[in-house]
């Protein structure tokens, strides 16, 4: 078992990204393949997903599956059941990770954790997204009034009862913004469909 000093270079790495690197970060940082390999073979990284890993001892990720793709996905934003499972909108839980990706963008092929890729164009892509912090790690996830939209135009997808649920619980709150919402019902082009489920609930 080799000791923690033999790998203090390559944990200080590890520790300057909040402990978490994919594997070509890990190398463009100056850790060697094979010294990666053998952290991981002496327990002192855990893989979180192929090309994925983090220091042991570390806190237990609170939602590593959210975690693990947002890292894996970079440009990827958390949406529809997952965006609104992260506001507290549903009580559905996602057995799979919702992901908006832009046109161009290449979808990553990921076996585990399970997840969900839905092209976003244009402005239905880029407003609405928050910036939020889990466990030290940034995350990409669309707004409360921009994930209602967005379930709204893949209603079909997801199931009525699932988005209008979601709707019901945002319009009990206190700081709702009908404004915001109304703005990006009619960014995703879906206004016309919301709006009388709007008005009977206000």
């Amino acid at each position: 078992m080799r000791k923690a000093k033999d790998f203090k270079k390559e944990r200080d790495i590890f520790a300057e990204s909040k402990g978490v690197l994919k594997t070509t970060e890990a190398i463009k940082r100056g850790i060697h393949p094979r010294r990666l390999y053998l952290m991981a073979e002496s327990g002192y990284i855990q893989k979180l997903a192929r090309g994925l890993y983090r220091l042991s001892g570390m806190p237990q990720l609170s939602n590593p599956d959210l975690i693990t793709i947002c890292l894996k996905v970079p440009k990827g934003v958390v949406s529809l059941i997952s965006s609104l499972a992260f506001h507290n909108l549903t009580t559905q839980i996602p057995h799979e990770v919702y992901i908006a990706l832009p046109k161009g963008a290449r979808q990553p092929a990921i076996s585990y954790p399970p997840a969900r890729f839905f092209r976003f164009y244009g402005k239905a892509f880029s407003e609405g997204i928050e910036t939020h912090e889990i466990d030290g790690i940034s995350i990409r996830v669309y707004s409360p009034e921009k994930s209602l939209a967005d379930c709204f135009k893949f209603r079909n997808v997801l199931g009525m009862d699932t988005v209008l649920e979601a709707l019901r619980n945002y319009l009990k709150r206190k700081n709702r913004e009908l404004n915001t919402l109304i703005h990006y019902a009619e960014i995703c082009r879906v206004y016309r469909i919301m709006r009388p489920y709007i008005e009977s609930a206000i």
